[in-house]
């Protein structure tokens, strides 16, 4: 037990320093940026008593590193400032956006996690047949287009043609659950096409690995049913490298959502970021940035924790 209590330590203090040197590389790389920020806000016309009190307003005058600091201290207590744009405190902003993220993400995740592992079984299952190779070749073709153009199409046949579900996928706090699921429908099965391959693919992989080992002959010759020894045998000793899959792909769906987000103009954190970035708003994009980093790190660190804890080799290291 204290062995793996001290792998998990030492995993959480990695993301600490991973997420610490990421914050780092948000700092330098919006100082790097040319021009100075407040005569970008204020204008070229603005006078230089103005443009030195909002240079002190926004702290621009403090050293580097200590504005560092003050930032990355705010943000550990969840006071991420205000924005640029409007004025308004960018938690408020961010939640709202946030939970939009992650609802979406979510829902893709119900979906392709069972739907991939199903697959993954049943083409281990029916290993070099015509059912595992169409669909290695569906699942493949779809990750091989970019995300857009999968949403494009996507759009175009169910949203133009048969106009069943909306091409703008925007929920408020008023809609029900019913309603706010057929709006996000479209990009939920764009992200569900795209993430479904590496978990299928994975699961297949695992298990077949596992299948040739001497406890999985031992129950072939003892006459159990192939689905059974695949389901009840081998599915449980592969679930190391199908957890870790299944992670990276969910950090995938709340990180990678941006672009989707985008395509169908879906109000999440993603979306954001991008009209942050559009009006140089750097406040909110360090914030929403360093949050991305956040999650994407913690849903890694859960995959390994999972890991250590479903795989008594890593659970033994000796």
């Amino acid at each position: 037990m204290d062995s793996i209590a001290k792998l998990v330590l030492k995993r959480v203090g990695m993301g600490l320093v991973t997420l610490i040197v990421i914050s780092l590389v948000f700092f330098v790389g919006v100082e790097a940026l040319p021009g100075d920020l407040a005569e970008e806000i204020l204008g070229q016309n603005a006078l230089p008593e103005t443009v030195e009190a909002f240079r002190k307003e926004l702290k621009l005058d403090l050293p580097p590193h200590v504005r560092y600091f003050s930032w990355l201290g705010g943000f550990m207590k969840g006071d991420f400032g205000n924005s640029l744009a409007n004025g308004r405190p960018i938690a408020d902003l961010i939640g709202w956006r946030l939970s939009n993220t992650l609802f979406l993400a979510l829902s893709a995740a119900a979906i392709a996690v069972p739907i991939s592992i199903i697959l993954g079984i049943l083409a281990a299952l029916y290993r070099n047949s015509l059912f595992d190779r169409a669909i290695s070749m569906a699942t493949l073709s779809t990750i091989s287009f970019p995300e857009f153009f999968v949403a494009y199409i996507l759009m175009a046949l169910l949203s133009v043609q048969l106009i069943i579900f909306p091409s703008i996928s925007n929920i408020n706090d008023q809609m029900s659950l019913a309603e706010k699921l057929h709006a996000i429908f479209l990009p939920c099965l764009t992200l569900t096409l795209v993430v479904m391959a590496h978990m299928m693919r994975q699961t297949r992989a695992a298990i077949i690995n596992i299948l040739a080992s001497p406890y999985i002959e031992m129950a072939k010759l003892k006459g159990l049913r192939r689905l059974r020894i695949i389901v009840l045998h081998a599915f449980p000793n592969a679930l190391s490298p199908v957890i870790n899959v299944v992670a990276l792909n969910l950090a995938y769906l709340v990180v990678g959502a941006v672009i989707i987000e985008v395509v169908f103009v879906y109000p999440g954190l993603g979306q954001l970021l991008v009209d942050s970035v559009s009006k140089r708003d750097i406040p909110v994009v360090q914030a929403s940035g360093l949050i991305f980093a956040t999650v994407y790190i913690t849903l890694n660190l859960a995959a390994d924790v999972l890991s250590i804890v479903s795989n008594p080799r890593l659970r033994n290291p000796r």
